[in-house]
């Protein structure tokens, strides 16, 4: 039998905040006496907000009254109540990434769907949810290739790699359309810190309250898309790459071979005319004209982008109910968890347990989930083995708390997820190797994938097994 969602997702960032609202259609695809297993069907999108300039009060922190407002006022001109939804995703990133603002904005939206994600995303998490919502990673995934997408928004430039579906690497750049803002005169009214100390350096005549010069602004965007190519390995290295790094730049040494845009300054990555420059009020449209020139699209196969400004828009989709295996192990005075985000190892993570490179491997995927500068608690996602050694579970106990060593210090509870019937036997080895009576659940037999969220409740069947609930981000 076939049921229709209505979903709604709210993406707030430094610059832009928007909503759109989703029809999913899902099926039960279990049989009659089992658990539930939802499956989306198919999915369309029914209504495309406003824009607006995200509501920033002072301290930056996120006007939650304002957005309350907005999704009220978008709700009405969709023709729909908040009754009529019954699911959906907050996501918050960019310079808005805050708890505060993250239980501000939980707090002001509660009741606007029947359950949301909210979800704080650091620069390695918004250029992953980026790359999803753009449909680089669906593309990476069935074209068996390497791509990359470019999400170039007002603040930064968010980079995710994917090879086969699995993300490689993410890296983030000062890079945007509004690093400088200009009025309707074409009067420069904000210069961002970094591009002042370019300009300097420079000597270009670009100065604050004065009308912008095309000649200079090309040259401090010739230094931007410079730095762009650089940050995929192209072109002669920029002087300016190591300023304009916002947390790290590309560790990775795969050749890629497809790019995608998305973000504001995609939709501006064009070779025709530019009738008003600066129509809204930066430098987004030239920067996009610039980056339409450069390496960056005539070394690498250009493929289509399923949204551009509205890549990270999402509405939650399919919550799959089910229950853990019943050879777990857990603490119950840490349960029940919601919402926690999944950071799935690829096969190739896996593999480098044999050489024990797999705590490395943990630790710097760990720190996608950083917000703030602060880490939070993942559920991390591996396949496991069939009929693993006793060696082998000692020694991927060992190399999981290596690599979950932030979280270990924050005392934050370690949740992991195993798709083979391991749980048990991996679980008492943690509890072997970590600090006396520390907070964990290890479960099995639950599928998980990177981008999904994870609830699981209080123990049923006389503690046998836990129940789970995998909750999936629809991207459009």
């Amino acid at each position: 039998m076939t049921e229709t969602l209505l979903s709604v997702g709210i993406d707030i960032g430094t610059s832009t905040t928007q909503l759109i609202l989703s029809e999913l259609s899902i099926e039960n695809i279990a049989s009659v006496f089992t658990i539930p297993r939802v499956s989306i069907k198919d999915k369309k999108v029914i209504f495309k907000s406003d824009i607006i300039f995200t509501p920033i009060l002072e301290n930056n922190l996120i006007d939650s009254d304002g957005i309350k407002a907005f999704v009220e006022q978008q709700y009405k001109k969709a023709g729909i109540t908040k009754s009529d939804i019954q699911t959906g995703a907050v996501i918050i990133t960019g310079e808005t990434v805050r708890k505060e603002n993250a239980q501000a904005v939980a707090k002001a939206l509660s009741g606007f769907a029947g359950d949301f994600v909210v979800a704080t995303a650091g620069p390695d998490l918004e250029s992953i949810i980026a790359g999803k919502g753009a449909g680089t990673y669906s593309y990476s995934e069935s074209q068996y290739t390497t791509a990359v997408n470019f999400d170039i928004g007002g603040g930064t430039t968010n980079l995710v790699v994917f090879n086969n579906g699995d993300i490689e690497d993410t890296a983030c750049f000062d890079i945007g359309g509004r690093l400088i803002k200009v009025d309707t005169s074409e009067i420069i009214h904000y210069i961002s810190p970094k591009v002042k100390e370019i300009i300097k350096r420079e000597a270009l005549e670009i100065h604050l309250n004065e009308k912008i010069n095309l000649k200079e602004l090309d040259k401090l965007l010739a230094i931007f898309v410079q730095v762009l190519e650089n940050s995929i390995g192209l072109g002669e290295k920029s002087p300016y790459f190591d300023l304009l790094i916002t947390n790290k730049a590309l560790s990775t040494k795969i050749q890629m071979k497809c790019i995608s845009f998305s973000g504001g300054v995609a939709d501006g990555i064009t070779k025709e005319p530019i009738q008003n420059p600066f129509k809204y009020g930066d430098i987004g449209l030239l920067l996009g004209k610039k980056i339409s020139g450069s390496l960056l699209m005539t070394d690498l196969k250009l493929i289509p982008t399923v949204e551009t400004i509205r890549a990270t828009v999402v509405g939650a989709g399919s919550h799959t109910t089910d229950v853990s295996g019943s050879t777990i192990t857990y603490k119950e005075d840490i349960l029940p968890l919601k919402n926690i985000p999944i950071l799935q190892l690829s096969k190739d993570d896996e593999s480098a347990d044999n050489s024990g490179n797999l705590g490395s491997i943990i630790e710097e995927k760990v720190k996608w989930f950083m917000v703030d500068g602060e880490v939070q608690t993942i559920g991390l996602g591996i396949e496991g083995a069939h009929s693993p050694s006793f060696q082998f579970i000692q020694s991927l106990a060992k190399e999981m708390i290596k690599g979950l060593d932030l979280l270990i210090k924050e005392k934050l509870p370690l949740v992991i997820i195993v798709k083979e019937d391991m749980a048990k036997a991996l679980g008492h080895s943690l509890y072997a190797n970590l600090p006396k009576d520390y907070p964990f659940v290890c479960i099995d037999s639950v599928h998980v994938r990177n981008g999904d969220y994870i609830d699981i409740g209080m123990p049923i069947a006389e503690g046998s097994v836990l129940p789970v609930i995998v909750k999936t981000l629809v991207f459009n």
